[in-house]
């Protein structure tokens, strides 16, 4: 469930989209008015001090992590293949727990080397989460658009659905939904409270799937929702994702190359204006009150 805190509460920034070491970008979202982010494994591997002095990094920072990204290509793999997964899932649910982060985000697999049996995915994704569970974290399943063979939010609902573990849910991502132009009225099919992070972006151009290569346009050329080609569409998700009663987090999930050569608090200002704009001219919103 959303915790709102300040006028930014329930939309988050991810580390992705700034340059710069982790204490600048930790800064520069502070400094924005956001209170809560998405990080990645990298962001802790990578760090000069190590996991424990990322983790103290961002604790100090009084930012509230919303997701840890990302195992990819998990589920539908055997052999010497699963068991290896097995155990990069469990380091990345070790990071995940140390940061205090409430939700693994799991994306769907694009390997060749993965079954396609529903069966298959549906066991790995229970074992997943099964290995989450005592750590107290949410397992956050999303639809690449050019999965292998889960590439819509309505075949991972169904995945999902089979598994059937408590803390496993999903994560939507709105580059994936228009990417593959899922129709938004298969949102009413869902649960709203096993909807445990949804991700925004915008993009430049109405067909993602007619670019060359549409994992580099979503890994290279996003941008903050309101500023493309999908402002009304991303509205009406939005909206409809209220309408069923979807509480959580928003996370900006913007990549892009010209982001990442721009300062900080300029590409931190341009999120703060599409939070704002999400609040209080799509969703309604007025600002919280000061406390007396």
């Amino acid at each position: 469930m959303r915790h709102s805190s300040g006028i930014l509460g329930g939309f988050a920034m991810d580390t992705a989209t700034l340059a710069g070491p982790l204490e600048a970008k930790l800064a520069a979202m502070a400094g924005a008015g956001f209170s809560q982010l998405m990080l990645s494994a990298g962001d802790l591997a990578s760090h000069p001090g190590g996991v424990p002095a990322a983790v103290q990094a961002v604790q100090v920072s009084g930012l509230r992590p919303v997701g840890f990204q990302a195992l990819r290509d998990f589920e539908g793999l055997s052999g010497h293949l699963h068991a290896y997964k097995v155990d990069i899932a469990k380091s990345l649910l070790e990071m995940c727990q140390a940061l205090g982060s409430p939700v693994l985000l799991a994306s769907s697999s694009t390997s060749h080397h993965a079954s396609s049996d529903p069966d298959a995915i549906a066991r790995d994704l229970r074992k997943l989460a099964m290995l989450a569970l005592p750590l107290g974290i949410r397992v956050a399943y999303d639809a690449l658009s050019w999965g292998r063979r889960v590439k819509d939010f309505s075949t991972a609902w169904d995945v999902v659905c089979q598994a059937d573990c408590p803390n496993l849910g999903l994560g939507l991502d709105s580059f994936h939904i228009f990417a593959d132009e899922t129709p938004l009225d298969a949102l009413e099919d869902l649960d709203a409270s096993r909807i445990f992070l949804v991700q925004l972006s915008d993009f430049m151009w109405h067909d993602a799937s007619s670019a060359d290569d549409p994992s580099n346009s979503a890994r290279s050329f996003r941008v903050f929702p309101g500023e493309g080609v999908h402002s009304e569409v991303l509205a009406d998700l939005v909206l409809r994702l209220d309408a069923i009663g979807y509480q959580g987090d928003y996370s900006f999930a913007v990549c892009n190359q010209d982001y990442l050569q721009l300062p900080l608090p300029t590409v931190a200002e341009r999120a703060r204006r599409s939070a704002l704009w999400l609040r209080e001219e799509v969703l309604l919103r007025s600002a919280p009150l000061p406390l007396p």
